[in-house]
């Protein structure tokens, strides 16, 4: 079955970014691209939220691999499928883009069923939290960052009940990051 991983950057009180959305305090390095080039090579599925998928629409990005859009380049077959989760959205321009109105938690237990590769579950709020509620996020990978914002979009939501970790890497990353990955652990009877 495939795993879905939850997380991304965040400041050391929680948050994914500023109430604006603002992520001017993230910190790029060689070793976050290292990890990201890692993490991609095992990843062929991306799940958003609408207001995820407005903010990479909106900076520029490709919402189907995350990268700056280069303006003159023929597109060729990505190598990621991404689908974006909304009630209130319409429709998406988009052919590498899938756009899911159903119950995103049936949505994800069957993909996660489907044969591919890992799934990343990018963005905070309701998504991850219905996802995590519903025991479908294996991993947790946090990038997390020396700065404590006061208040933002949090990176984890109430979902109910505990959900229990266990700790697989913790590293120092340059910038004074620490790369912490969890996996999830089964909930207890």
């Amino acid at each position: 079955m495939r795993t879905v991983t939850y997380g991304g950057a965040v400041s050391l009180d929680g948050f994914l970014a500023g109430l604006d959305g603002s992520i001017d305090w993230l910190h790029f390095s060689k070793d976050v691209q290292d990890v990201m080039t890692d993490c991609w090579r095992d990843v062929d599925a991306i799940l958003m939220g609408r207001k995820t998928y407005d903010f990479a629409v909106s900076s520029g990005r490709e919402a189907s691999t995350g990268k700056k859009r280069t303006n003159g380049t023929a597109r060729r077959e990505p190598a990621m499928r991404t689908y974006v989760f909304s009630r209130t959205l319409q429709s998406i321009h988009d052919p590498d883009v899938e756009l899911v109105k159903r119950d995103a938690v049936e949505f994800v237990r069957g993909l996660k069923r489907q044969p591919g590769k890992g799934i990343c579950l990018m963005g905070g709020g309701e998504l991850a939290q219905a996802l995590l509620e519903a025991g479908l996020v294996d991993r947790i990978g946090l990038n997390i960052h020396p700065i404590l914002l006061g208040s933002g979009i949090p990176t984890f939501r109430d979902t109910g009940h505990r959900v229990r970790l266990t700790l697989v890497e913790c590293r120092p990353l340059e910038g004074g990051c620490v790369l912490a990955n969890y996996s999830v652990l089964p909930p207890q009877p």
